[in-house]
């Protein structure tokens, strides 16, 4: 299986040298990592060129002019590119334990996506996490809380089971699914802008796709850096539109990926 990592990162560039600097250290690698950059300045394309330097693993850079938050186009330019079979994102704010990649793959399965959950890295913690740039942790390291989900018991993974409704606990910054299946659904829906709700509309689409979710406890592991609440202006009218999705049992939106392939 061909595996494309996806990261979107949007202004920093010191939270994303920490997720590239877990994503060279995976136990299994993946084929190529895009970086889906919603308009950030060059600081973070410098961290970005000096990672491409240190790795053969090629590394791809897809940036647009910031227009505010416009992550749902962003990263339909870098799906639309991507060469792996199977897409695996994350966040550029998510640390990934060395298994995560490993984890998503084994559970990887024709008519699923998976979703895993993320352990919050306290805002107390953060000085010491850039200075010393860890990216190791354990249940029991210090600077972190919703600790269990840190503990990492591939038997216990293999009790949960696809199912046909939408979970609450999906989230973008650490998803899985197979590139087909996204371009079935035209893939992120760019009506949305502002904050909130893009992910998890794709994700209803998928499901109306006939694509089960199933969930990655005690798998496929990432650690949130802690940062303030985005601007959530917007997201009265993206709830609006991940509800229309849901109630007319959409499958496609026109507004997508297509125009980049």
């Amino acid at each position: 299986m061909k595996v494309s990592l996806l990261i979107s990162t949007y202004n920093w560039p010191s939270a994303l040298d920490l997720v590239l600097k877990s994503a060279l250290r995976q136990t299994q690698k993946p084929l190529e990592i895009l970086i889906a950059d919603d308009g950030s300045t060059d600081e973070t394309k410098n961290i970005i060129d000096a990672y491409k330097k240190k790795t053969p693993l090629p590394i791809r850079h897809f940036w647009h002019k910031d227009q505010g938050f416009q992550k749902a186009f962003i990263l339909n330019k870098a799906l639309a590119q991507a060469k792996g079979d199977y897409i695996v994102q994350v966040d550029g704010d998510c640390i990934m334990h060395k298994d995560f990649i490993k984890d998503h793959l084994f559970c990887a399965e024709e008519g699923l996506y998976l979703y895993g959950s993320r352990v919050n890295i306290k805002q107390d913690f953060l000085p010491e996490l850039f200075t010393q740039g860890i990216i190791d942790f354990t249940f029991l390291s210090k600077g972190i809380k919703k600790r269990t989900r840190a503990m990492r018991l591939p038997f216990f993974s293999s009790l949960y089971t696809p199912q046909a409704t939408l979970s609450k606990k999906v989230r973008g910054c650490n998803i899985s699914y197979w590139k087909k299946d996204l371009l079935a659904i035209n893939g992120y829906n760019e009506d949305f802008n502002g904050w909130g709700r893009e992910d998890s509309e794709m994700v209803i689409r998928l499901m109306n796709n006939g694509i089960l979710g199933k969930r990655l406890r005690y798998r496929g592991i990432v650690y949130h850096i802690w940062h303030r609440i985005k601007d959530k202006s917007n997201l009265a009218e993206n709830t609006r539109l991940e509800e229309w999705s849901k109630t007319q049992n959409l499958k496609w939106c026109p507004n997508g990926m297509d125009k980049y392939l």
